[in-house]
């Protein structure tokens, strides 16, 4: 995840395609720098679209992954399978700029991984998907991931983050804030969020006046807030029966991603979400 990105394609992601050389340091795949990789370990999905607008779905396919090494016999057979699979097996003779957005987003996911690489670099993969679509790819990274294929993907929805990855990098103003397994990284910042529900005092208003706590949502069925660090969640349960309160819910909840960015960016950083991404 990069908030502050100066073009379409997170810069990151082109070092690593060895598409631009890197001020200092090095990036290496198995203690191998990337710049000596075979090529068709990779496969690249863009956010901006990189298709022959006016070559068939069929023979944009074959053509890329035939460059990629793979046989023609090889490359019919993955296809069949991949087009069928996405539902879009009546598409095969039909121009990219006859596709919808969806579609065409799908054939540049197959052309990025027909020829089985062995690294997946994806980014922002679901923009303009609508979500039977976006469902649809996500199954399809799970599938990669299973045969053993390591996927690499930039996002700005930090939902899909906690949805798909075992391990992140938070960059901000090409900074790291935080990196490790997503697990791990929520389990360090799992204390400090709670929820509550009186039923006799749904507002607890008086969750304002004590020392460590703020109050950061209030809604129907519970209210929630954030808790000082090393403050004792027992505590607000003492105040509250203290208060007189009817207590039908207390949990200390696991922060989502989004609450830990917040937390250790700022508001003010946020990142922006594409336009069209319903993922």
């Amino acid at each position: 995840m990069d908030h502050f990105r100066r073009s379409k394609t997170s810069p990151w992601l082109r070092i690593i395609l060895d598409l631009i050389r890197p001020d200092s340091g090095q990036i290496t795949w198995n203690g191998i720098p990337v710049r000596e990789v075979a090529r068709r370990s990779f496969g690249y999905l863009p956010e901006e679209r990189g298709l022959y607008p006016r070559m068939e779905v069929e023979a944009q396919l074959l053509f890329l992954a035939r460059l990629s090494g793979l046989s023609k016999q090889d490359a019919l057979r993955a296809l069949d399978e991949w087009l069928e699979r996405f539902q879009i097996s009546a598409n095969r003779h039909k121009k990219i700029e006859e596709l919808s957005k969806g579609n065409q987003q799908k054939v540049q996911f197959l052309a990025a991984m027909l020829h089985d690489p062995t690294i997946l670099i994806m980014d922002e993969p679901f923009s303009g998907l609508d979500p039977v679509n976006a469902t649809v790819l996500k199954e399809a990274f799970l599938e990669m991931h299973r045969r053993g294929k390591t996927i690499i993907f930039s996002t700005h929805q930090l939902e899909q983050v906690e949805e798909l990855c075992e391990d992140m990098v938070l960059i901000n103003k090409g900074q790291v804030v935080v990196q490790g397994s997503v697990q791990e990284i929520k389990r360090q910042h799992g204390r400090n969020m709670a929820r509550l529900k009186l039923d006799n005092d749904p507002e607890a208003n008086w969750l304002d006046t004590l020392a460590g706590v703020q109050v950061t949502k209030r809604r129907q069925d519970y209210i929630e807030m954030q808790l000082q660090a090393n403050l004792n969640p027992n505590l607000i349960v003492e105040a509250a029966l203290q208060h007189g309160g009817i207590i039908s819910r207390f949990e200390v909840v696991e922060p989502s991603l989004t609450d830990i960015f917040m937390e250790l960016v700022g508001t003010t950083a946020l990142p922006d979400a594409p336009s069209a991404l319903p993922a």
